[in-house]
């Protein structure tokens, strides 16, 4: 079984009427986190031993990004941009290239913004988290080979 570094997954931010994500969200970023939240109802019923059974009401992906800001990446630019923008202007298109080759993309927003902060011998701070709006259109890349570099 082959194993991917996390380097290897893409992420992109673009605009959201052209529903195109062409800038990459990579230099200077650190960590990317899936925060996903699922809303989870349990009930138990009497065909069963009465244990509570599980069932997903709703699945809200969304991942935090961290790391340090450039204002020279059109990438950081975009999200930096929308600091103080509400509503439909956080709106944003977002794509995830997967090591497997599965490419998931669609309409997002983009929250908690943070393109300064810390000591004073650090370098500038860069956090953001990106959920999509709905579930993402999923399909396969045309170059399927995987994700490369194995380690």
């Amino acid at each position: 079984m082959a194993r991917y570094k996390n380097a290897l997954t893409k992420y992109y931010v673009g605009d959201l009427e052209e529903k195109e994500a062409n800038l990459r969200l990579a230099k200077w970023i650190q960590a990317v986190e899936d925060d996903t939240d699922e809303e989870v109802e349990e009930e138990a019923y009497y065909d069963g031993d009465g244990t509570p059974e599980e069932d997903v009401i709703s699945v809200k992906k969304k991942y935090s990004f961290e790391g340090f800001y450039d204002n020279d990446d059109p990438a950081h630019r975009f999200i930096a941009d929308l600091e103080f923008e509400v509503g439909e202007d956080r709106k944003i298109w977002f794509k995830q290239e997967r090591t497997s080759g599965e490419i998931l993309e669609g309409p997002a927003t983009v929250t908690e913004p943070k393109v300064t902060g810390g000591e004073a011998s650090e370098y500038q701070h860069f956090s953001f988290a990106i959920a999509w709006d709905r579930k993402p259109d999923i399909s396969k890349s045309d170059d399927d080979a995987g994700g490369g570099v194995e380690g």
